[in-house]
């Protein structure tokens, strides 16, 4: 597994190392959306610090929480994207919708 998914303080905590591609974006979905389920949070916050490569399977699935969070009223925010991540965060149009911050921390900090 090249994630961990955690409940920290008033939010749901993904975090992803490596890359987010087809390999691991059915388990990444399901993962995510069960946890969303039990936990009933509606703030998710994904940290991609350890991402370093990602493609247009893994942009869905962001975008996909994007909208299941949104659509109850919740919030997504992105942190941590080194340049080469950031980019196609850019160019997909994701960082329109989303926050980013530089660390998760500094997120769960912030809506805490």
């Amino acid at each position: 597994m090249n994630y961990a998914i955690k409940k920290e303080k008033n939010c749901l905590l993904v975090a992803v190392f490596g890359e987010i591609d087809i390999s691991i974006t059915d388990s990444l979905r399901e993962d995510v959306d069960r946890a969303l389920d039990n936990y009933g949070s509606g703030q998710l916050v994904i940290d991609l610090s350890g991402v370093d490569f990602i493609d247009s399977s893994g942009l869905g699935v962001i975008l996909g929480r994007y909208k299941k969070v949104a659509g109850k009223g919740g919030k997504v925010f992105l942190a941590g994207a080194k340049p080469q991540v950031k980019k196609v965060l850019e160019l997909s149009g994701l960082l329109n919708l989303m926050e980013e911050y530089n660390t998760a921390a500094e997120v769960i900090d912030k809506i805490s």
